[in-house]
């Protein structure tokens, strides 16, 4: 078999002196062929889906594999460690961050032990976050880390020590995972006060916000925030 044909704008596939019409439905029954949760529903969850982004969690076993799919622009937050085999190895430590292009690829957990992951991924033509005044990166950047960011997103690791309150700031849409227990509280200009006990693993979309957090727990508490550009 030779080299894939390229789709045009039209939806044509030209093969030699043959025109084959590629109408919408086909092309969204190919797209759903190669989607992961269509290929390996026991494998990959839809945590969050909305006109940003889709959250997956994957779950895999020792050694266990996912055909190959078709995987988008995706931020992945590692919930446990990793070996993986995509279209070659990669390791990974839990609470690591990635960023991978779009790319169709196999999914092999190399490891004797399970792995667990949210992959975020972003979907194309989605509107842009309003513009952030009171950055948290800025006001307190002790506890807001930035270990990735591109022209799609900005991700903080952020790192709640024991009854720490930080200043008043702002975010633009995003999706939240908890890698530890959580409790805390979050306060908006309005004065009302929301209670946010979480679990380690814990997904959440919050659209763009500004508030006060506070850790009410006698324990440091770490989370990721993928914000949306």
């Amino acid at each position: 078999m030779g080299a894939p044909h390229r789709f045009r704008s039209d939806h044509r596939k030209v093969t030699g002196a043959r025109t084959i019409w590629l109408t919408l439905p086909a092309l969204g029954a190919l797209a759903l062929a190669q989607d992961p949760v269509q290929i390996s529903p026991d494998h990959f969850k839809v945590e969050v889906d909305n006109q940003w982004v889709r959250a997956l969690r994957v779950k895999l076993g020792p050694h266990q594999s996912v055909s190959p799919f078709q995987q988008s622009p995706s931020v992945i937050v590692y919930l446990t460690g990793a070996q993986l085999k995509l279209n070659q190895p990669v390791t990974h430590r839990a609470g690591d961050i990635a960023y991978f292009n779009a790319a169709k690829h196999p999914l092999e957990n190399l490891s004797d032990q399970p792995f667990e992951a949210i992959m975020v991924e972003l979907k194309p033509g989605a509107p842009k976050s309003p513009p952030v005044v009171l950055d948290p990166v800025k006001l307190d950047p002790e506890h807001h880390l930035v270990p990735l960011e591109n022209a799609r997103v900005r991700v903080l690791r952020t790192i709640l020590e024991p009854h720490l309150k930080s200043p008043e700031h702002e975010h633009p849409h995003y999706v939240v995972v908890y890698l530890t227990e959580l409790h805390t509280t979050m306060t908006f200009p309005d004065g009302h006060t929301a209670d946010n006990p979480r679990s380690p693993g814990d997904v959440a979309w919050r659209d763009a916000l500004k508030h006060v957090t506070e850790n009410i727990a006698d324990k440091t508490a770490m989370e990721i925030q993928v914000e949306i550009k």
